[in-house]
């Protein structure tokens, strides 16, 4: 993809995103992830109704009438969005593939950061970390972001979901808001997982394409291991076969679920071609 191109896709993925998070997450974003506390800002004349704890004594002495502390809440907080960049993400039965669905909403997540004036850093990742950005602020940082979502050429096409959640938990010491996005067709990462939301706040988004969920009858075909680039004969009129691949996808389904549930983090499930929006603001409504 040359430059101009590039800037092009960048830009059409700002004004689509960075709208919807503007419309819809904004309040919900904020929400949803409290800051680090209260902080004291001011004093000003005490009003009938006011907390009569928030008086300052010591003012209220030296001008001999009430006055009251002000606090705003300390809001400061960092995102890191972690993002599969595997093979399996590059598959599409619709307009879209998984990998620019996954882009879209860590472009929308990030400028609902930038938004209330937080940090934001990505991760990308296959069976290893592909790319770590740092957590900056700002929309400059976070085109950078796109642009590498957008033409990021990994390593690895395999897929290791254990490895960037203990990045995590070796690299950020504070408490971050950490979103994964995957369509989780692995398993092995319950245990990290565990231990990385004792101290931050996770939610693992899967994306997935409906027809992933069982293989079609197409008598035998050609099929492609896309992680592993392994290039297969298929029956796929053999009940055997399609028991066999529907009993693995739905075990992955089922760990991706049970892992979330058990370690008290999120999750949310994104059916490609039905939309990111309307579960994302169900999310952000139900957790706030």
């Amino acid at each position: 993809m040359d430059t101009k191109d590039l800037l092009k896709k960048v830009r059409k993925i700002e004004i689509k995103t960075k709208t919807l998070s503007n419309q819809l997450f904004g309040g919900e974003y904020h929400s949803r992830f409290k800051g680090k506390g209260m902080t004291f800002s001011e004093v000003r004349p005490y009003y009938f109704g006011d907390d009569i704890r928030t008086i300052d004594w010591n003012v209220t002495a030296r001008y001999n009438e009430p006055f009251v502390k002000v606090f705003e809440e300390e809001r400061e907080l960092t995102m890191m969005v972690v993002v599969d960049v595997s093979g399996s993400e590059s598959f599409a039965t619709h307009k879209q593939f998984k990998n620019e669905v996954l882009t879209e909403i860590a472009a929308t997540l990030a400028f609902s950061a930038t938004q209330n004036n937080d940090k934001i850093g990505v991760i990308l990742f296959t069976d290893k970390i592909e790319l770590f950005i740092p957590p900056k602020k700002g929309r400059h940082h976070v085109l950078r972001i796109i642009r590498e979502l957008i033409e990021f050429l990994p390593m690895s096409s395999r897929t290791n979901i254990a490895e960037p959640i203990k990045f995590l938990s070796n690299v950020l010491r504070k408490k971050t808001i950490v979103f994964i996005l995957s369509d989780f067709m692995d398993k092995n990462y319950q245990k990290p997982l565990m231990i990385a939301s004792k101290r931050h706040d996770i939610t693992g988004i899967r994306v997935y394409d409906k027809v992933e969920e069982e293989i079609p009858k197409l008598g035998v075909v050609q099929m492609q291991d896309k992680e592993r680039g392994k290039i297969m004969l298929v029956n796929t009129q053999s009940k055997k076969v399609r028991k066999a691949y529907k009993k693995h996808y739905q075990s992955t389904v089922d760990y991706f679920k049970n892992s979330f549930k058990m370690s008290g983090a999120g999750n949310i499930e994104i059916e490609v071609g039905e939309g990111y929006i309307k579960p994302l603001l169900t999310y952000f409504k139900s957790r706030a």
